[in-house]
C-alpha cells in the first residue's frame, strides 16, 4: 500500500487514524474497534465490510515501520 495515500487515509466512522497491518491486509482503527479489508491494493472503507477486533487487537502496538 502507498504509504502517502495511507497518510490521507482516515476511519470513515471516527475519522480517527488507521494502521496498516500488512500481513492480514488490513487497515485497523482502535477509536471504532474495527478492521478493514485491503483487497487487491484498494482499502475498502465501508462499515459493513468491517470486521470488529478484539480488545486484545485494539491494545496491541503497531508492528515498526521498515526503513
Amino acid at each position: 500500500m502507498d504509504t502517502k495515500l495511507l497518510e490521507l487515509l482516515v476511519c470513515p466512522v471516527t475519522k480517527g487514524p488507521l494502521i496498516y497491518l500488512r500481513d492480514q491486509q488490513e487497515l485497523l482503527s482502535r477509536s471504532a474497534r474495527l478492521a478493514y479489508p485491503v483487497r487487491d491494493g484498494i482499502p475498502i472503507l465501508l462499515e459493513h465490510e468491517a470486521r470488529p477486533i478484539t480488545d486484545e487487537e485494539a491494545e496491541r502496538p503497531p508492528a515498526p515501520r521498515a526503513a
